[in-house]
């Protein structure tokens, strides 16, 4: 069983994953959509920020300081206040994690007022959901012409 140390040194690496895609698209691509139904770059990285906020909520028992969909619905889509956005999603799970005890992990929830897990798993799903959306904007970046960062596991 992972500890919350562990839990932490992973979100931490997803931190710095997810700052490098920011980095690595251009200003304008932050608008590309590859198909007109889908989200764009910036939708994408922040409807994981969404997530991010509401599920680490409900496994942490942190109150999240972000409304659910709330990120995605920013107007100012910029390369800036998107990544800003983005990053404290991030701190948010960070430092939620950091007030758990490891007793705490094994206490159940229930996420999304429908499926019942330890606390432990709803945090996995949530770092599921990121490393998702993420990686869907590989080909984003690629679209927009430019190189997406190299695998980071460890």
């Amino acid at each position: 069983q992972t500890s919350v140390d562990e839990i932490v040194k992973e979100w931490e690496r997803a931190k710095a994953y997810t700052q490098e895609y920011l980095d690595a698209m251009p200003e304008a691509g932050y608008a590309l959509k590859p198909t007109p139904e889908m989200r764009s770059f910036a939708e994408q990285m922040l409807h994981l920020t969404d997530a991010n906020y509401g599920m680490a909520a409900a496994a942490t028992g942190e109150k999240s300081p972000v409304g659910f969909g709330e990120s995605e619905k920013a107007t100012d889509k910029s390369k800036a206040n998107v990544t800003k956005l983005v990053m404290a999603g991030y701190d948010f799970v960070i430092s939620s994690v950091k007030k758990m005890t490891a007793a705490q992990l094994n206490e159940n929830v229930k996420l999304f007022d429908r499926f019942d897990m330890t606390k432990r798993m709803a945090l996995a799903k949530c770092f599921e959901h990121q490393t998702h959306h993420r990686g869907q904007t590989t080909v984003y970046i690629r679209l927009a012409g430019a190189k997406p960062p190299q695998e980071k596991l460890f």
